[in-house]
């Protein structure tokens, strides 16, 4: 076995220990991806070593939670304390040094508006969450549970049949074991848009009424157990998915929607005048943060004037007021 080897199962058990801090930050999220991205065999690692603990039972839970609340915070893991987590054969004797990592306790995270954040999970997914958006993450032993309270999210979940991943928003339920799919909360429901593999999903009163939904697929499942699904493969999941890379591709979409895309990232609003352009399509791509250049674009476009009122507002069409003249 390579000293590089025992390094790196060194490096996952700590990464595994901090991440059940209660010091764990936004900055260690950034050091923990950077980890991962070093080389394509940390990511097996950690989820080798965190799996590990899944045979463990309850007293040795038990056990390792002592353990891992009297471990050194200083340098992650002192070297002492290494040695005995590598001694009895790697990532099983890891594994008890993280013990509360699977107790069930949820995490919570939260963007501001116009905020896009990607959270690297401890059992290898990942979620990317858009604007003003916020989850809630619980991975227990035998379910892994997502809470979408507000906005929208985009999973890719690490495989592990023997632990189902499970998104609520609201009362509408979606489960998947190994894929790639996104959430949004509405008023009275969820949208699902499934860009690898299949997920299933239904309203909580009506759990016996699942729908899968596969690649390439879009589906609104409302509380009421309503179900309308998109099959049309017209439908381009990717640019609807712009919004992981802090893009909006409007190709298709009508005015009247590009604008409500917009407002989800901005505080200054766009207010459009003209009611009879509604409905017309307006194609391009544009950054989430930059309004100001699709309403130039749309005034250009149209033919409409445009109004910028201070720094909250951004009117398209109607009117322009202007400075009235004093009378002679």
């Amino acid at each position: 076995m390579s000293h590089h080897t025992d390094f790196a199962k060194d490096e996952a058990a700590s990464w595994v220990a901090r991440m059940d801090s209660d010091r764990w930050s936004a900055a260690d999220e950034v050091a923990l991806q950077a980890w991962l991205d070093v080389d394509h065999r940390h990511r097996g690692l950690l989820l080798h070593t965190q799996a590990a603990w899944l045979s463990l039972d309850s007293e040795q839970q038990a056990g390792s939670r002592d353990r891992a609340v009297r471990a050194p915070s200083h340098g992650l893991l002192g070297a002492p304390a290494r040695r005995r987590v590598l001694a009895a054969g790697g990532a099983l004797a890891a594994s008890l040094v993280m013990g509360a990592l699977w107790l069930g306790s949820a995490s919570t995270y939260s963007t501001e508006l116009g905020e896009i954040r990607k959270i690297p999970l401890a059992d290898g997914s990942s979620a990317t969450i858009n604007s003003s958006s916020k989850i809630d993450v619980r991975l227990a032993k035998q379910l892994r549970e997502v809470r979408l309270e507000q906005g929208e999210a985009w999973f890719q979940v690490a495989k592990d049949r023997t632990r189902p991943f499970q998104v609520e928003a609201g009362a509408v339920i979606i489960q998947a074991v190994g894929t790639a799919f996104s959430v949004r909360r509405r008023d009275h429901g969820a949208e699902i848009i499934v860009t690898e593999g299949v997920v299933e999903g239904w309203a909580a009163q009506a759990d016996g009424h699942r729908t899968r939904i596969t690649a390439g697929q879009h589906a609104f499942i409302g509380d009421n157990a309503a179900i309308r699904l998109v099959s049309d493969k017209s439908v381009d999941v990717a640019r609807t998915l712009a919004w992981r890379t802090g893009s909006i591709d409007l190709r298709g979409r009508a005015l009247t929607d590009a604008i409500e895309e917009f407002n989800r990232y901005n505080r200054r609003k766009l207010v459009l005048e003209e009611p009879e352009l509604a409905g017309e399509q307006f194609d391009g791509i544009f950054r989430t943060d930059d309004p100001e250049g699709f309403a130039d674009a749309v005034s250009r476009s149209f033919g409409v004037p445009l109004e910028l009122r201070g720094s909250n507002e951004i009117r398209i069409g109607g009117q322009i007021q202007s400075k009235q003249t004093p009378a002679q």
